[in-house]
């Protein structure tokens, strides 16, 4: 009983302290801490944006284009747009059509043959690392289209260029057809993917897909492109 008087006793006391403005308070004391010295912080480079060109006169470089891409501020100027790029023809992949695909247009492949889309690859030098080209497709449907352009582009005069089209994409193949080594201006539209195959899907969201409208030669290169079966043309003069 004594103990519950004196707890009633401290919580009344207490109360009566709260309510009056004069009872001390308890400040918590300040203890001054020394600076420390000898730390080192490892901070990582500033990395080094390379100095190219994303312009050349009024196309885009490769590496401009891609990069404008990849750009949250400058996105908007290049994806999904009508673009002209300038660069090298660093490879095609005509060399890789199957025997099964080579032929003259009209006739089917078969069902068991599976060639690629007619493909080749741009850079902004004629050695560009694989990471730094980009693709460009849409300039022929098939490999039987390829050969029929270049049968016909052979049988015309050299004053009398002959345009081949491609019934299934209705744009006109280039003559000559792309060809390694060849610097050239090629417009279309510039996105992530290739989308007008009927199978599959083309994609790099890295350096991006240009879907092929037409193209200017700035340098034509000295070699004909072929198709694996198909004679070898003469070198250019």
């Amino acid at each position: 009983m004594f103990q519950s008087k004196v707890t009633v006793f401290a919580l009344s006391s207490s109360v009566f302290c709260m309510a009056l403005t004069g009872c001390p308070r308890e400040e918590a004391q300040y203890e001054p801490v020394p600076a420390v010295s000898g730390l080192s912080v490892n901070l990582p480079d500033v990395p080094t944006v390379p100095a190219n060109p994303v312009k050349e006169g009024d196309a885009y470089t490769v590496w401009g284009a891609s990069y404008s891409m990849r750009n949250r501020v400058h996105k908007k100027e290049v994806l999904d747009q009508k673009l002209t790029l300038v660069g090298y023809i660093t490879r095609t992949n005509f060399g890789e059509a199957p025997e099964c695909a080579v032929h003259e247009t009209g006739k089917a492949d078969p069902e068991d043959c599976n060639p690629p889309i007619p493909t080749f690859w741009i850079g902004d030098t004629k050695d560009a690392p694989e990471n730094e080209q980009m693709k460009v497709l849409g300039f022929a449907s098939n490999f039987a289209n390829v050969y029929t352009a270049i049968e016909e582009f052979d049988k015309a005069k050299a004053d009398e260029p002959e345009d081949v089209n491609d019934a299934t994409w209705g744009v006109v193949i280039p003559n000559p057809l792309p060809v390694k080594g060849a610097k050239i201006k090629v417009t279309g539209t510039y996105s992530t993917s290739f989308t007008l195959a009927s199978k599959g899907l083309v994609a790099d969201p890295i350096m991006g897909v240009l879907t092929y409208q037409s193209l200017e030669y700035v340098d034509k290169g000295e070699e004909l492109a072929t198709l694996p079966g198909m004679k070898k043309r003469k070198v250019r003069k």
